[in-house]
């Protein structure tokens, strides 16, 4: 093997920031019960609060086993992994300090959080039921999940889109509006408990990095090894993950630094003398976490790495500091990005940035600062505003020129932090130092 054998315990790394303890896992029946005792406080005060903010006065999700609005997967209980045949969640805004009454179109009751409010004995159409019900109420704007921007605030299906207008009285079909700005509200905003969490499994991302950039071999391990070793290291901890874990590596007068994301190189032996890029990311009680870290390989000869690498590095945490410095409450994505890079030119930087909201998606939904292949900006998602209590994973590219490593060299960094309406603050720290491998 080319790795030690997998284990439950976890080293440390000194790259690895350590101020944060990683969090404890915990066993999956008290993972169902954090979830749902999260999301009754969310649904409790969030939503009420959002649907005011965006003049919603009742919220229609509808969902279908394995054909699941993307917000309705987030509201289900932490028992239920899909849907149940057609699942209607509704949301009616009673005013002041009542909040919003919530029930579900269902034949079940929805974990106790979405009581039953259709019995299919005195009324057999859902449909009709669901209708009744809202022109009891009388809504004045009725939200649905339609985005053209948005794909995580579009899960309404056109079928169901055609039943809903279908069912309805023909005074109520003209209030259908998109809850765009509602869904992505709710996905973005990270309540006090979730805030508390996020530093702890950064820092478990932060520690299963190190760990395995520990085990590799110089000369045996190769880019593609590390990467399934991520993996396997997931699932010995009873942990999943939102994507493939990717390893790449630049060597010494031999990188191409203008590669181009979707065009990653084949399986490499790993060799001193490297550079190593990780991008990987944790899934654990519906959050997410997206980290890009370096290491490199020490030669024979050598127990620190390049200073013209150490130097590359500082200038990437520079363009940390520049973009997460443009964070300002109100200010769109694509605002955020204009101003990053301007001020990257300025300071000579040759920034790429390319940096996303996080939470209950890896790529969350919320102000997309730039893409890796848009640095004018991104219609739509980018020219959406910056709120409070909001995460981001700050990813971005600063590439220097190194001339003792032959030519220029890729820093490309992604750390996990949130934004409190005042300022940026990672979770757990960000790399400074360069892992290392390897050595005399």
């Amino acid at each position: 093997m080319w790795l030690p054998a997998l284990a439950l315990s976890l080293t440390v790394s000194s790259a690895a920031p350590q101020q944060v303890q990683p969090a404890a896992i915990l066993p999956l029946r008290e993972r169902a019960a954090t979830i749902d005792a999260w999301l009754r406080q969310r649904l409790d005060t969030l939503v009420p609060a959002l649907m005011r903010r965006e003049g919603i006065d009742l919220w229609i999700l509808v969902a279908r086993e394995y054909d699941e609005d993307p917000v309705v997967e987030t509201m289900l209980p932490g028992t239920w992994l899909r849907a149940r045949r057609r699942t209607i969640l509704v949301f009616n805004d009673l005013g002041g300090e009542r909040g919003a009454e919530r029930f579900s179109i269902s034949r079940y009751d929805v974990g106790g959080l979405f009581p039953a409010a259709w019995n299919p004995a005195e009324e057999p159409d859902q449909w009709k039921r669901l209708a009744n019900l809202v022109a009891e109420r009388d809504p004045e704007r009725i939200g649905i999940s339609q985005s053209r921007d948005f794909a995580l605030a579009d899960g309404l299906s056109s079928t169901e889109h055609e039943r809903l207008r279908a069912a309805l009285p023909e005074r109520l079909r003209g209030r259908l509006v998109p809850a765009e700005r509602l869904a992505v509200g709710w996905l973005e905003t990270r309540s006090p408990a979730e805030l508390e969490l996020y530093p702890g499994l950064c820092a478990l991302a932060h520690r299963i990095i190190a760990d395995g950039f520990a085990a590799v071999r110089p000369g045996t391990s190769t880019t593609q090894d590390l990467e399934w070793w991520y993996r396997e290291r997931l699932e010995a901890l009873d942990l999943d993950t939102w994507f493939h874990p990717t390893v790449d590596l630049q060597r010494s007068g031999a990188s191409d630094p203008s590669m181009q994301f979707a065009r990653r190189a084949a399986a490499e032996t790993i060799q001193p003398g490297d550079l190593l890029h990780v991008d990987f990311g944790i899934t654990y009680l519906r959050l997410n976490t997206d980290t890009q870290q370096h290491a490199y390989v020490l030669r024979p000869s050598e127990s620190v790495p390049p200073e013209g690498l150490v130097r590359a590095l500082a200038v990437g945490n520079r363009l940390q500091d520049v973009l997460t410095g443009q964070f300002v409450l109100g200010r769109t994505g694509n605002q955020i990005l204009a101003a990053t890079l301007e001020q990257a030119r300025t300071e000579k930087i040759e920034a790429t940035i390319y940096s996303h909201p996080l939470g209950f998606h890896g790529h969350g939904a919320g102000p997309t600062i730039g893409m890796w292949d848009q640095q004018a900006g991104v219609p739509g998602v980018g020219d959406y505003p910056l709120y409070a209590s909001t995460a981001y994973a700050i990813e971005l590219t600063a590439t220097v020129d190194v001339p003792e490593w032959g030519g220029k060299v890729k820093i490309q960094l992604e750390e996990d932090a949130w934004f409190d309406g005042q300022a940026v603050r990672y979770f757990a720290g960000r790399q400074t130092a360069f892992h290392l491998i390897g050595g005399p």
